[in-house]
């Protein structure tokens, strides 16, 4: 998609530091990184969000993250990773990719980068979990 910086990568027209490459996806270091060894994981095919990637590249999508984060603590003596996938919110380019973080312990990240917020009652957590199943009925089985 003309524009799309990833898509830039994945076809060759922008430099970056690719460290896996398959006929579905491309990995890469983050220009930005959380921690040095940070990587994004894209599919070459453009796919604005996850819930926009078929559902028969899902599956080697995850593959590759679980290769990633293998090689991450192994290639650079991590203690483990920490993966993550914003959709629309946060997400500063609009093709769907996959964080894999080195991590160690102390290394100053902090859960899920905000403050958590749990549910007032029982009844409200109640509610909640209703209306996403109610939701996930409406949705074709995954």
């Amino acid at each position: 998609m003309n524009g799309c910086a990833f898509c830039a990568i994945v076809e060759g027209r922008t430099r970056a530091q690719i460290v896996l490459q398959d006929d579905l996806h491309v990995g890469f270091l983050d220009t930005r990184p959380l921690f040095p060894g940070h990587v994004l994981i894209v599919p070459r095919s453009h796919h604005p969000t996850l819930a926009d990637v078929p559902k028969n590249e899902i599956g080697r999508l995850f593959e590759n993250v679980q290769r990633l984060c293998q090689a991450i603590e192994r290639g650079l003596d991590a203690e483990g990773t920490f993966v993550a996938v914003n959709n629309r919110i946060s997400q500063s380019v609009p093709h769907v990719h996959v964080h894999v973080v080195p991590r160690r312990k102390g290394d100053g990240l902090r859960g899920f980068f905000w403050p958590r917020q749990p549910y007032a009652t029982e009844g409200d957590a109640e509610a909640i979990a209703a209306k996403v199943r109610a939701a996930l009925v409406s949705l074709p089985a995954g």
